[in-house]
């Protein structure tokens, strides 16, 4: 992902359709209602009444014991990450492609002391089964090698474009970790999007897992934070090294509480976002110069390409569309990605289709591009 990303032009615009992410959601009445008159206290000192609803209500929708709440998905890996690997110099399993691998700072190693073992990901965001196998370290060579504590899952996939792991895949990790003694961590940021798609209940799908993350303010659209959650004993280590970390909040019920109405209210409208990611992935594969692959799309994410040979760049045609309102992700020179969430339209979805298909028919631009 490139440090430029489309930004607002100073020129006024009468529409925006911003699809750079589902996490650009902004809070609605309902939520900001909420939020006024939430109940509230001190939850470092575990007194919150509202973040206490929340983390209850996320262990049973989760099928876990315990959860809390931390500021961010990147917080919730990380500490979950280092609850199970305790030891600096224990080895975690994870995709070369994945969320916590590339976009997270590397901080596990950094502030955890813990060695990213990296294994390569398929298109659809899995592991194979037996790549992950030879990656466990052999304890017999423990005075050269990290110790594997951990594997770490994600779904859905983002960077494979929003691909689902299946429940069957998820229970395969899960045994190899158990016939290893080891433990499972899924990132779970839009594991809500993958229940969805799959059709499969939420708590089922990460049955296997030890610990889940789930962000709150991607595909749900609250507007602050995530939920962690696992066992008892996992949660009162967490609880620790969230405040180790900075992470330790006041009054969170102002938050939580919003939360709690996107659990309510947005989780069924993930669907229709599903829909219209087809939808505009659809219409976009029509367009000549573009190349989107509309079989991959699973949930809500559509990632575009310029095909090899057109006299464009993803930069430019970011630009053409942010004059007329549509914010798309840059992902590289010649690729880009768009998010749907449940803020977006599918009047916004023809118009950011019509404005795709002549961002690549403006000869002007083609020119300036290819120059």
């Amino acid at each position: 992902m490139v440090a430029e990303k489309c930004h607002f032009q100073e020129k006024m615009v009468t529409r925006i359709v911003d699809l750079r992410s589902d996490t650009v959601t902004k809070p609605t009445e309902a939520m900001r209602a909420a939020m006024a008159s939430a109940e509230v206290d001190d939850d470092v000192l575990g007194y919150d009444p509202t973040a206490f609803r929340l983390e209850t209500e996320m262990a049973k929708t989760m099928g876990k014991e315990a959860a809390l709440f931390v500021p961010s998905g990147t917080m919730g890996n990380l500490v979950s990450v280092l609850v199970h690997c305790d030891v600096r110099g224990s080895e975690v399993i994870l995709g070369d492609n994945c969320h916590i691998n590339i976009f997270e700072n590397g901080g596990i190693a950094t502030i955890g002391g813990v060695h990213p073992r990296q294994v390569k990901n398929n298109d659809d965001g899995t592991i194979d089964i037996d790549l992950i196998e030879a990656a466990i370290r052999d304890p017999m060579g423990e005075l050269f090698y990290p110790t594997t504590k951990l594997i770490c899952l994600e779904n859905t996939h983002a960077n494979s474009g929003g691909r689902c792991l299946s429940v069957e895949y998820t229970d395969r990790v899960g045994e190899l970790a158990k016939k290893h003694g080891l433990k499972l961590h899924i990132d779970g940021a839009r594991i809500f999007n993958a229940s969805v798609a799959l059709g499969v209940p939420v708590d089922r799908l990460v049955q296997a897992a030890d610990s889940v993350s789930v962000c709150l303010s991607k595909g749900i659209g609250a507007p602050v934070g995530s939920v962690i959650v696992g066992s008892k004993n996992f949660i009162a280590k967490a609880r620790r090294l969230r405040k180790t970390l900075g992470g330790g909040m006041r009054q969170i019920g102002l938050l939580c509480a919003a939360a709690l109405v996107a659990l309510q209210e947005n989780v069924g409208k993930l669907e229709s976002d599903h829909k219209k990611a087809r939808l505009l992935a659809d219409g976009l594969k029509e367009v000549k110069g573009l190349r989107v692959d509309a079989g991959s799309v699973e949930t809500n994410m559509v990632f575009i390409d310029i095909e090899e040979g057109t006299k464009t760049r993803a930069e430019k045609i970011c630009k053409y569309m942010e004059e007329r309102g549509i914010l798309v992700m840059q992902e590289s020179s010649s690729r880009m990605r768009v998010v749907l969430h449940h803020q977006i339209s599918a009047s916004d979805v023809q118009y950011a289709l019509s404005c795709f298909q002549q961002a690549l028919a403006v000869k002007g631009v083609q020119n300036e591009m290819g120059n």
